[in-house]
């Protein structure tokens, strides 16, 4: 018996549209909820919320923005719950291992890549579209500092469409790790793997597919050979968008000495470097953080209508 024959289904909590989706068999993208909570300020994160929202509607699939509120998982959000997220300093940031505790004690909840993949899978739902994923951090030889991102992708079945991995990361050894454990890295519209502010981290992927029918088919195929885990389709942020590489490496190794100095450790290192980023791009990091997700909107509700076809 697996995770799933065990889940009660009364912990989830269908939004009106979600459910109209699921009975009319409709294409759904879930997206996070952390991106509100704990990655841009007010009130920039509830109005990239809805916007990214109303472009997965515009491309013919139906957004699903996860949380957990009053002890249930919540499938589609409310402009009120919304809100809240983008507002409340009580979110709790929700990994796999915070999920339980968040649900057992009625706590405010923003799911991260690895809980929202968790999410969308006993939702039933496929696709799953975020800003970056999470990785290695860098000295991650000494703090072993590894996102949960990784190992969910490893063991749940859902695509992540992504600009990447966050260039804060180690990204050399965060695409070394998806290697050893059988995650695919597939780059959309170049060969190599995208780098989040910037467009070409200067790795491979493992496989450039740019229509979202082979997409679609790849994922298939894997899924159809028993192959567990899920699969990162990376979608470089648009050039007139993208941020200079040494400007943005100069932003991120300053703000990584700060967090150092400060003791900044776990998973409170992710926001404070996203935030003192944006301080010290004068706003520039947070622009190409919210084009870059739109991006990734429109490239996630493609997947999610064409893997409706196989």
């Amino acid at each position: 018996m697996n995770t799933q024959d065990r889940f009660d289904p009364t912990l989830i909590d269908f939004s009106p549209e979600v459910s109209a989706a699921r009975a009319e068999g409709r294409p759904l993208v879930a997206l996070e909820s952390t991106i509100i909570s704990h990655g841009m300020p007010y009130p920039q994160n509830v109005q990239t919320a809805r916007e990214v929202e109303a472009i997965v509607r515009e491309h013919g699939a139906v957004p699903a923005t996860i949380a957990v509120l009053d002890g249930k998982i919540r499938v589609g959000l409310g402009d009120e719950q919304l809100e809240l997220l983008g507002k409340s300093p009580e979110a709790m940031k929700l990994s796999r291992r915070d999920l339980p505790f968040a649900l057992a004690t009625g706590r405010i909840g923003a799911t991260t890549v690895a809980a929202t993949m968790i999410c969308a899978r006993l939702a039933g739902i496929e696709v799953f579209v975020t800003g970056g994923i999470g990785g290695v951090h860098r000295g991650a030889e000494t703090s072993f500092d590894i996102s949960a991102d990784l190992q969910e992708l490893a063991r749940t079945p859902v695509a992540v469409v992504c600009a990447g991995a966050k260039s804060i990361l180690d990204l050399a050894l965060t695409l070394e790790y998806l290697e050893t454990h059988g995650v695919p890295v597939l780059s959309v519209g170049q060969e190599n793997f995208a780098a989040f502010y910037t467009r070409d981290s200067g790795l491979k992927a493992d496989f450039r597919i740019d229509a979202p029918a082979e997409q679609a088919r790849f994922l298939r195929a894997k899924w159809a050979l028993g192959l567990g885990g899920g699969a990162v389709i990376s979608n470089p942020v648009p050039v007139e968008h993208e941020m200079p590489k040494a400007l943005i490496d100069g932003f991120i190794e300053q703000a990584l000495g700060e967090a150092a100095a400060q003791g900044i450790s776990g998973k409170a290192v992710t926001p404070y470097l996203l935030a003192r980023i944006k301080d010290l791009s004068g706003g520039a990091s947070l622009a190409t953080n919210i084009a870059l997700v739109k991006h990734n909107a429109k490239v996630g509700a493609a997947l999610a209508k064409a893997l409706k076809g196989f």
